[in-house]
């Protein structure tokens, strides 16, 4: 067997788990998978992944790495068409959501007082639920001051489904001053990623509780005291 023959059987080989996979997949994943199949180490994945990637040049479906791996996905262009499979249209976030999404990416660690000061409204308890089960936020340690305030940061799985790397991809935002410049950079980096765009046929009910038609959300915001911490 000749080596051009054993890299096209590590190419397809690949590309057949990228395709089944529910979710990116690491180098090291890969070559785990396919320890039985001839067991190629990590040049011989990387060097499968960019030839599959420049296959995929032109094509609707592109191949791409995320900070949880590497992923086969529609391009945005074609979100709209792609949204059409499903009835049920997905969550519209809310602003109040995406500025405080905002402030945790640009900011973070942040606790939910200093997310209230700058937006000058108390966070709803839905709004921190709804980021927390979307998994795009977790706490990630606590202020050592009075009452601890829980410190928010973002996840991999918010890199994952905003097609980051890493938060140094992130729209640059040199000096914050006020929300509209958060409200810019969180379209622009809607837009390269299709989220809020690309159907959630797995979206739940709890989904709800950041949905711009979801009855009560501004409300609820409104009424809530501020506070410096999730209690």
């Amino acid at each position: 067997m000749t080596e051009q023959t054993i890299n096209e059987s590590v190419l397809r080989c690949v590309e057949a788990l990228l395709m089944a996979a529910d979710g990116p997949l690491s180098i090291d994943r890969i070559v785990g998978l396919l320890a039985e199949s001839g067991a190629p180490d990590r040049k011989a994945v990387r060097v499968a992944l960019d030839a599959l990637t420049a296959e995929s040049e032109g094509r609707a479906a592109a191949l791409v790495e995320v900070a949880g791996g590497w992923r086969y996905q529609v391009r945005s262009d074609y979100a709209g068409l792609i949204g059409k499979l499903w009835e049920e249209k997905p969550p519209r976030l809310t602003r109040a959501l995406l500025e405080t999404l905002a402030l945790i990416v640009y900011r973070q660690p942040i606790s939910r007082g200093e997310i209230e000061q700058v937006r000058g409204v108390a966070v709803s308890s839905n709004i921190v639920k709804t980021l927390l089960e979307r998994e795009w936020v977790r706490i990630v340690g606590y202020r050592e001051v009075p009452g601890r305030p829980a410190l928010f940061g973002t996840t991999r799985q918010f890199l994952d489904d905003f097609n980051l790397k890493s938060l140094e991809q992130l729209p640059t935002l040199p000096e914050l001053k006020d929300l509209d410049q958060l409200d810019e950079a969180m379209a622009r980096l809607r837009a390269d990623s299709g989220e809020g765009a690309e159907p959630r046929p797995e979206a739940t009910a709890e989904d709800d509780l950041g949905n711009a038609d979801a009855p009560g959300d501004a409300p609820v915001e409104a009424d809530e005291p501020p506070s410096d911490s999730l209690h």
